[in-house]
């Protein structure tokens, strides 16, 4: 384009034909073309006149700015808006001011000015084919287009002089072409378009809307600053709390459940801070009395459970485990690996109109279902024992087990089967799996399930778990999982919260210690492949969850505690309120409503080393171990 410019390389202007027609048209031509046309309009008076008398005037200055313009723009003197495609004028109308422009090209190629606009002489009409209007129609203006403003920088001083004596010899137009200088069309405010180079005539209005826009930050920001000031004194104020008389009366005359959320949220607010905003004359423990009988109130726990569980968490935690256990867990199933895969199930129950989707990367058997236009117990997958509708906690301890191929395994409490029916899928319906319940009437839907998911080498027998050691032993693995308060799965039985008292706790937990000492007699060290021992409660409480591992390790030191093989989960307690457990019940792990989205959950793992129990000074071998069976026929060999 630079060679287009250079008067000594080149001495004729390209056709604005070939211009087109190569696509060399530039933005600066095209700028010049819109500016001349919006100038021209505004000047129809002056230039039909002009045209209608023929008066030769001499616009040498005008052409001089104008020569890079094609020959359509001479011919639409006639009315029209800016905006609006041009018409163009008849030829008898634009002759003379096309003649009077030939002739004078030479003069302005030789004297124009140098203002980094091609000067090249416009066509004459009969070099103006139609061809060439339609070749230009991507230029004209659409009804949606505006205007687009000569850029500054190419607005040179000769080319102010030239418009200067234009407008001298025109008076009548002299207010419409002097406004902003220059020959710059006056100021219009719907001509601010940001793509557009900076002008004379939006500066005025760009630096307007700047300015209302940094009056309007300032404004934001001390409403701001006030908000936070505001936030801050209010954080400082001190909560009172209600008197003994208020909390007597409140006992006749019960809050409304909004204002007791307001309290426990402003308690909690005091608690987290307790150095800054407590109330000198008051406790910590009666901040902490006002908030336990706000949440009993207004989550319906009795106070013993709710002290208990208050313990585990902070304040701000426990609001939020309580406010998931009012949150029912997602619908689970257990894929049955014994006669389908997980993609497989996955598909038909999709093409039902099941919306589902993987539990996690923690299995490999589990779905989540979020919605079935038909119920999950009654498809025909379901029937034909492709899947088991089951909690995804209760997965956890069986794949802590991990049962093998051809082991003997033993389910102390086994009833309705979902954990059974697991350990047999994985051993392939190989071996021995016994699956015991103490409750008779529940073993019917332990049948039930074991027959429909077509596992074939169980047993189903009926015994007190205490009694297991005497009436059968020897086992590579046994899993325990315990009967407990259910603190973990309220969720589902909400009736937990009012019915479990100190009295439940001391009877489960004295069960518990009792059946798992009989678990772990159960187990023989001297097993090849296992040796192994998991314990598991939907309990949340330490009572029934590390005090009775605690107790295990204490009372048959031939066993220890090893990894799970769950890589998530919390560690469980070491020390809880005063009491110092074994440091290695780390290693055992504890599942939570609000931060795992399953039901509270507690798994620990066992290995027995040896089968002998230290009793006094002698060992001891627990009747009814592998160890002792062995022994037995040994001697009558």
């Amino acid at each position: 384009m630079g060679g287009r410019n250079n008067k000594r390389k080149q001495h004729l202007p390209l056709p604005i034909e070939l211009e087109k027609v190569t696509g060399k048209v530039t933005k600066a031509i095209y700028d010049k073309m819109k500016h001349d046309q919006a100038r021209d309009l505004k000047k129809k008076t002056a230039a039909l006149s002009q045209t209608a008398t023929g008066s030769g005037r001499k616009r040498a200055a005008p052409a001089a700015q104008s020569s890079a313009t094609p020959k359509k723009q001479k011919q639409q003197p006639a009315k029209r808006k800016p905006a609006a495609k041009s018409e163009p004028e008849p030829e008898s109308e634009s002759e003379p001011e096309s003649e009077e422009a030939d002739d004078s090209d030479e003069e302005i190629m030789a004297d124009g000015p140098d203002d980094g606009w091609d000067n090249a002489p416009l066509e004459s009409d009969s070099e103006m084919s139609d061809s060439d209007d339609e070749s230009l129609d991507e230029f004209d203006s659409d009804d949606d287009e505006r205007v687009t403003q000569q850029p500054l920088s190419l607005l040179s001083d000769d080319s102010e002089e030239e418009e200067d004596n234009d407008n001298d010899d025109d008076d009548d137009d002299d207010d419409d072409d002097d406004v902003g200088g220059g020959g710059v069309e006056p100021y219009d405010e719907f001509d601010t378009d940001d793509d557009e180079p900076v002008t004379f005539r939006d500066m005025e209005k760009r630096s307007r809307k700047l300015d209302a826009q940094r009056a309007e930050d300032a404004e934001m920001a001390d409403m701001e600053l006030q908000d936070q000031g505001q936030a801050a004194t209010s954080e400082r104020e001190i909560f009172e709390l209600p008197s003994e008389s208020q909390v007597e009366a409140e006992k006749e005359a019960p809050l409304d459940l909004a204002q007791v959320q307001m309290r426990i949220q402003e308690i909690i607010r005091v608690l987290n801070n307790f150095g800054d905003l407590r109330d000198p004359s008051r406790s910590r423990n009666d901040y902490m009395d006002q908030l336990k009988r706000d949440m009993c109130f207004y989550y319906g726990y009795n106070e013993f459970l709710m002290e208990k569980l208050l313990q585990l968490f902070t304040v701000s935690e426990a609001v939020e485990f309580f406010e998931a256990n009012e949150v029912a867990r997602p619908v689970t199933i257990r894929t049955n690996t014994l006669k389908t895969r997980r993609r497989d199930l996955a598909q038909a129950l999709i093409n039902r109109g099941v919306n589902l989707d993987p539990i996690g990367k923690w299995t490999k058997v589990g779905l989540t279902i979020f919605d079935s236009p038909v119920p999950v117990g009654a498809t025909p997958e379901y029937m034909a024992g492709h899947y088991m509708i089951q909690a995804a906690s209760s997965f956890l301890p069986v794949m802590a087990l991990g049962p093998q191929e051809n082991e003997k395994v033993l389910d102390m409490s086994a009833a309705p089967g979902g954990k059974t029916t697991y350990c047999s899928a994985l051993m392939k319906n190989t071996g021995m799996m016994v699956a015991n319940d103490a409750n008779k009437e529940r073993e019917k839907a332990l049948v039930a399930n074991i027959h429909r998911l077509g596992v074939s080498n169980a047993i189903v027998c009926n015994y007190d778990g205490r009694e297991f050691p005497k009436v059968m032993g020897g086992f590579d693995r046994v899993l325990l999982d315990a009967p407990c308060s259910g603190t973990g799965v309220i969720s589902k039985d909400a009736s937990v919260k009012t019915n479990k008292g100190p009295e439940d706790f001391s009877m489960l937990t004295h069960l518990q210690k009792e059946l798992i000492l009989s678990a772990i007699d159960s187990v023989n060290a001297d097993s090849a492949t296992g040796g192994f021992v998991v314990y598991s409660t939907c309990s949340v409480t330490v009572d029934e969850d590390e005090a009775v591992v605690n107790y295990a390790l204490s009372k048959r030191p031939n066993v220890k505690l090893v990894e799970t093989g769950l890589d998530f989960g919390r560690p469980g307690f070491t020390s809880f309120r005063g009491q110092s457990f074994h440091h290695s019940l780390s290693l055992t792990r504890r599942f939570y409503p609000h931060a795992h989205n399953m039901d509270g959950f507690f798994v620990a793992k066992f290995k027995k080393i040896s089968n002998k129990v230290q009793v006094g000074d002698k060992q001891v071998v627990p009747a009814g171990s592998g160890a002792k069976l062995k022994q037995k026929k040994k001697n009558k060999n």
